[in-house]
């Protein structure tokens, strides 16, 4: 049976995992954390959602960032603090806006895509995720915000997705609990929600009960190409373990924004940069708060804020993109606009008990995942995915499992067809 390593147990690892089992293939997972979902798959916003799959790479986003460069609380933050990746990363961002309307489109389809497969993952397995089938709702406070979002519904329209305009009234009759002055918006009703971190867990015990190894706590210091030999994984299990390593047939780098340093080894460019996003979890202990919380899931245009009900008592606020490295400091600077939106948007909705985080999202100066096969044999990449992981991951891992099984495929009718030239040759010489 062909051996496949796969490098991370996020979202994206883990449904890879799932849909290389599938094809038949031998899986051991890596990660370094104790379990699966530990990082930027812990609490991101929680939206499944093809309403936002607007790439960033426009001269508005341009501006802004310099804007609010030196603005602690702005939705977007850029550290002024010059790297020689950041500065190569936006040269590249702002040169990708050439493609700004194609990759809003494309991203657009793979989000549609991708639900059918996220969906029929959970339900084969029989887990539940805390899933939410009631839309996703974007509001807009200003004008010029709401004629930019009807540009982009046209793109969106383009990649197959249907997004209606509503009226301030009709923002009220969709989600109740919202407070705020609103000149309209857009209701997807497609579109849903859920817990990132229940279904990736329950994911991986499923890949467990098929067959797959999962190395937790395993800490991959370094991938080689053996060319067509396949791929040793060096790793070394827990802090003090001694180092080892494996060989498989082939690898498939989901290593978030570890991945830009995997590929180098592999002697591929994935020029992944981590941008780092905040959540809050509210947790909603009284029934006055569980009431006071919309269950419609929300996206605040102007504050870049996102919500999703997880369950009876909990509402996940995320929002912010903080450009400053590999850094996972929560801070709390960034962390006090989300609970103040909070109190604003739904002043019913206690705060007392609210549980901050950050993770580092993987992402490609053109806002496209890398679902694709390396320089060398044997070597594949599924990352990259951004603010768009947890929308976008069921179907890329169904790409790039197939792309893995038409490689071996290859590999395999290669071989044979060498096997008989050589049979042929023997005899002939015989």
């Amino acid at each position: 049976m062909t051996s496949i390593a796969v490098i991370g147990a996020g979202i994206t690892g883990i449904t890879t995992a799932y849909k290389l089992i599938a094809r038949g293939f031998a899986v051991t997972v890596f990660d370094r954390q104790p379990y699966a979902a530990m990082e930027t798959s812990f609490a991101n916003g929680g939206q499944l959602s093809a309403s936002n799959a607007e790439v960033w790479n426009q001269p508005s986003t341009f501006l802004k960032g310099i804007k609010w460069m030196l603005t602690k609380d702005a939705p977007l933050l850029v550290d002024p603090k010059p790297s020689w990746h950041k500065l190569s990363w936006m040269a590249e961002f702002v040169l990708a806006a050439r493609n700004y309307e194609e990759n809003t489109v494309a991203t657009t389809k793979l989000a549609i895509a991708a639900r059918e497969h996220l969906t029929g993952m959970a339900e084969r397995e029989g887990f539940s995720f805390d899933v939410e089938k009631r839309g996703i709702l974007h509001v807009y406070e200003e004008k010029k915000e709401l004629d930019h979002a009807a540009r982009v519904n046209r793109l969106l329209a383009r990649g197959g997705l249907k997004r209606v305009a509503v009226s301030p009234q009709e923002i009220a009759a969709i989600e109740p609990a919202i407070h705020g002055r609103f000149v309209g918006g857009y209701f997807t009703e497609s579109d849903f929600t859920g817990d990132i971190h229940k279904y990736t867990r329950n994911l991986a015990e499923a890949c467990r009960r098929h067959g797959a190894r999962l190395a937790f706590g395993a800490d991959v210091s370094r991938l080689r190409s053996l060319g067509e030999n396949g791929v040793e994984v060096a790793w070394r299990p827990g802090v003090a373990g001694e180092a080892r390593r494996e060989h498989f047939d082939a690898v498939v780098v989901c290593a978030g924004v570890a991945s830009r340093r995997f590929a180098a080894q592999l002697g591929d460019r994935v020029n992944v940069y981590p941008v780092k996003g905040y959540s809050i979890t509210v947790n909603l202990g009284d029934e006055e708060s569980r009431a006071a919380a919309p269950h419609v899931s929300i996206l605040d245009d102007h504050a870049k804020i996102v919500t999703s009900r997880l369950g009876a008592d909990r509402l996940r606020i995320a929002g912010t993109a903080e450009f400053s490295g590999e850094n996972r400091d929560i801070r709390a600077d960034r962390i006090r606009p989300l609970v103040e939106w909070c109190r604003l948007r739904f002043p019913g909705a206690s705060t007392a008990s609210v549980v901050p985080w950050a993770g580092l999202r993987p992402m490609m100066p053109d806002m496209m995942p890398r679902v694709r096969a390396g320089r060398r044999p044997g070597v594949f990449y599924n990352t990259g995915h951004g603010h768009l992981g947890w929308t976008l991951s069921a179907i890329t891992a169904e790409m790039i499992a197939g792309e893995v099984a038409a490689a071996q495929s290859r590999r395999s009718l290669k071989g044979r067809a060498v096997a008989a030239a050589n049979r042929d040759f023997a005899a002939h010489g015989a």
